[in-house]
């Protein structure tokens, strides 16, 4: 049975019968033909937490409530589904922390404090039938406007991240900011900052989280275009912000910005989070390596300053180590693709293939958006044929699975040395002579006459 049928018999007959009401998304999304949100909120005309109980001594929830008292607010999970029970409330803040004084309010009271009209409808769960409070969220669903309850400086003042969620509403539900919402966006921008200033009313952690829905959005352009024009994204990523006019040479039609936008824009839907990320740094590093001369204009290793911006970048915003790795790893590699010509040797391809790992498909899909993004006078690279051609050389040898033929002991004696970076080094001396087809992976014999040609990093030492 669906969780809130069971609410609803549950509590028919009961105190709660007539005083729990449905708000917010999952009214919006139902009757915007949507799917349903993964989390449902009820207001409660009551105690949030004396209603969560009740729901788990009925044998409902899954688990004992979660609850927190200051906030008058619970959370249950029913059939799997996060149930997020809140006492009708009024809230407000000092413009310091992000946490509210809570007073308990009515229903009007409740509506009023959300963020935008599309989010204050309401419904009675044992009387059916959508009221809305506002009498402006019903029309501003159906002409698909993004506004707030309140003046705009009350609603962004309780909650500066609402900003950044005007933002990604807008761009998944293809909405338009109503023009005095947009002006409160721009006016109060400043009171996101994850630079070091003193205003840090809201988390890295929930920046995070609402940016990453912008990039992954059907619509992320016009996403970072907002996001760059009413000034928030020169709050947490001023990085990006310094691509603005940046031209390029004669193979970009446009400046690094422009078509950093375009390549991502450019994106199947499908694409991972890692490529999406990988895709928007991946010329990062231009504005700081940026040269001209006779020759024209150049980048000199910028994508190993772009490699360093984009892991600062996105340790600021907190994303998990893995993430951002992997895409501190694509920036880097990002032109690998693009610079294989075809009179590259085997051993020149089995290098590259060493080199980009199990992160292949990223950056192939990264170099096509890049490459389709180009215009100008570009004579982009066939990643067609340069995949097929990695796919030749990979069946011919599996260069990512190629180890060493001497172990580590091996190589110590055949050295005379003890364990160290030494031994490691002369492992990948070994790997490396395979790539090059100097050395058959499975000949130990070969591969210790092969170590007369090895010399160590002076930094290893031989102990």
């Amino acid at each position: 049975m669906d969780p809130l049928d069971r609410i609803r018999t549950a509590t028919q007959g009961s105190p709660y019968e007539g005083r729990l009401y449905l708000v917010g998304g999952v009214l919006r999304d139902r009757l915007l033909g949507r799917p349903r949100t993964p989390d449902i909120d009820i207001v409660v005309d009551g105690d949030a937490g004396e209603a969560a109980q009740f729901l788990h001594a009925a044998g409902l929830s899954e688990h004992a409530p979660v609850q927190y008292p200051r906030f008058g607010t619970a959370r249950v999970q029913i059939g799997g589904v996060p149930i997020e029970l809140a006492s009708a409330r009024a809230e407000s803040y000092d413009g310091v922390t992000r946490k509210p004084t809570v007073r308990r309010g009515d229903l009007r009271d409740d509506v009023y404090r959300r963020d935008f009209t599309i989010n204050t409808l309401i419904e009675n769960l044992h009387t059916p039938g959508v009221l809305d409070i506002t009498a402006q969220a019903l029309p501003d669903l159906e002409a698909g406007i993004i506004r707030t309850p309140l003046d705009p400086e009350a609603t962004f003042h309780d909650d500066p991240l609402r900003m950044l969620r005007a933002i990604r509403f807008a761009v998944t539900l293809d909405f338009t900011i109503e023009p005095t919402t947009w002006r409160g966006v721009c006016e109060q921008a400043h009171r996101i900052d994850l630079l070091g200033g003193a205003s840090r009313v809201v988390s890295a952690e929930r920046v995070r989280d609402e940016f990453v829905k912008i990039v992954t959005s059907p619509g992320p352009l016009l996403g970072l275009e907002q996001l760059r024009e009413c000034g928030l994204l020169e709050r947490f990523l001023p990085e990006l912000c310094d691509t603005v006019g940046v031209t390029q040479n004669a193979w970009h039609a446009h400046d690094v910005w422009t078509h950093t936008v375009l390549a991502l824009d450019g994106l199947p839907e499908s694409a991972a989070l890692e490529v999406r990320l990988g895709v928007l740094f991946h010329d990062i590093g231009k504005p700081a390596t940026r040269t001209e001369d006779e020759r024209g204009i150049h980048f000199y290793d910028h994508q190993h300053v772009g490699a360093r911006l984009t892991h600062e970048a996105l340790t600021r915003l907190r994303l998990p180590t893995d993430t951002v790795v992997d895409v501190t790893e694509i920036v880097r590699l990002h032109m690998r693709l693009g610079e294989v010509r075809p009179d590259w040797t085997p051993a020149a391809v089995r290098r590259l293939i060493r080199d980009v790992g199990g992160r292949l498909s990223y950056l192939e899909e990264v170099a096509r958006a890049d490459m389709a993004a180009m215009g100008g006078d570009a004579e982009p690279t066939d990643i067609g044929a340069v995949m097929e051609r990695i796919e030749r050389t990979n069946a011919e040898m599996n260069v990512c699975r190629i180890v060493s033929p001497l172990t580590g002991v091996d190589i110590m004696d055949a050295l005379g040395v003890g364990e160290g970076r030494v031994v490691g080094q002369a492992k990948e001396f070994l790997v490396s002579e395979i790539i090059e087809g100097r050395l058959e992976p499975d000949d130990p014999a070969a591969a210790r006459e092969a170590l007369s040609r090895f010399t160590p990093d002076a930094s290893a030492g031989l102990a």
